[in-house]
């Protein structure tokens, strides 16, 4: 490709994140180098195994880190809040470095689980702060731009990731611990130099609805998008525990599912930005429900799924759904919230996310081995398209919210 093609592709393809704040940028960048360093969870069954961890054990350290993730959301969106954004990210990183070497150090199963615990709670501190500060520094129009540049930036190290992970096991597992905590401290560093606290709202505001969830469980209208959302999630999140254990029941490799994780990746990385600019001007919730229902066939064509084809076909469909929906959920999420309390409803979302992933883990695993897989595949099928025509039901609420806040 000549230079002129290349520079004139990403330009377009850059296009879709114009005009976006430097801040939005710097979450951007730091987001990058800290999933370039996201190599530990990936591989930390077989680290377990090298430390003689027995799998029953085992079980223990991973379920302690499924829990982090349900704690640190909910304590995350309160701080942000309370705190500010930048020290419950600043907290979150460092917390979740010194867990890193905690993990690596441990000597004992317990002390495993307890390191992991605080590795996914401290972690999960920086999801609900970083969406709050997008959700501050862009208005309605643009949040959804901003979260998708957001989502990009984690597809895109996660998928470096992927390959840096493997290389770097096979040298010795002290180098993932490293590179991780090491990431950690450098998005840290980056926040701590590059980012400024964005002015609260009054104290009075603040006082009105107190430091908890109220505010949030008392908008009856973001109580019936979570479960909507949440759903969606769980569907979505059977592509990472599902998938896997469909490739197997097949009699394929491990390498089979290595190749689809890789066919995402590169579906996401390369189609999302182009995708955020042709889908801009449609209606977000109509996107989000079509994007959602592609993603629940696509899981649910995983069941017809008999060889490497056939999962490259369904992997294809919901990585194609994954590319419409980027960003939406969160960005329309966020435009309910009042200025003084986005913290905490980006805290509730991303529950409703970590809830989501525990699920699929517990509950559709559970399905999957105990009643059959085809009852796990109808299952998704019906629920996400369920939800996501449900969804385009609130359209009208939705649009009344909007113009209320844009109002106030």
């Amino acid at each position: 490709m000549p230079p002129s093609t290349r520079t004139s592709t990403s330009a377009t393809s850059l296009s879709a994140f114009r005009g976006l704040p430097p801040v939005v940028w710097t979450i951007f960048a730091g987001t990058i180098v800290n999933r370039l360093g996201y190599l530990v969870t990936p591989f930390l069954v077989f680290f377990l195994a090298s430390r003689g961890v027995t799998g029953g054990e085992s079980t223990y350290v991973l379920g302690a880190l499924g829990a982090g993730n349900l704690i640190g959301p909910a304590v995350g969106g309160i701080l942000a809040d309370r705190i500010g954004r930048r020290p419950t990210m600043l907290m979150g990183l460092i917390g979740a470095s010194a867990a890193q070497g905690a993990l690596f150090l441990a000597p004992g199963v317990w002390t495993m689980a307890a390191a992991s615990l605080l590795i996914s709670a401290a972690g999960s501190l920086v999801p609900p702060a970083a969406y709050a500060l997008l959700a501050d520094a862009v208005d309605n129009e643009r949040r959804r731009r901003a979260y998708a540049l957001f989502g990009w930036g984690v597809n895109i190290g996660t998928a470096v990731a992927g390959v840096l992970g493997g290389y770097l096991a096979a040298q010795g597992y002290w180098l993932l611990f490293a590179v991780d905590a090491g990431s950690m401290l450098l998005y840290a560093l980056v926040v701590a130099v590059r980012i400024e606290e964005p002015k609260q709202e009054t104290p009075q505001k603040q006082a009105k609805d107190g430091i908890g969830y109220g505010v949030v469980i008392r908008d009856r209208l973001a109580m019936l998008l979570l479960p909507l959302f949440g759903v969606q999630l769980f569907v979505y999140s059977l592509t990472e525990v599902a998938l896997p254990l469909a490739v197997r029941d097949s009699g394929l490799s491990p390498a089979v599912y290595g190749a689809m994780a890789a066919v995402n990746a590169i579906m996401v990385v390369a189609l999302q930005p182009f995708a955020t600019a042709w889908l801009s001007r449609l209606p977000q919730l109509a996107v989000q429900s079509a994007g959602s229902a592609l993603i629940a066939l696509g899981v649910a064509l995983t069941g017809l799924a008999h060889s490497v084809m056939g999962y490259a076909l369904s992997v294809v469909i919901w990585s194609l759904g994954e590319v419409v929906v980027a960003g939406i959920a969160a960005s329309l999420f966020a435009n309910l919230a009042p200025a003084h309390a986005r913290g905490r409803y980006q805290g509730a979302f991303s529950w409703t996310w970590g809830m989501a992933r525990f699920g699929a883990l517990t509950l559709g695993v559970t399905v999957y081995t105990t009643l059959s897989p085809a009852t796990l595949w109808w299952t998704a099928l019906v629920a996400g398209t369920a939800t996501a025509a449900t969804t385009l039901t609130l359209k009208t609420r939705m649009e009344r919210r909007a113009t209320h806040t844009l109002a106030a």
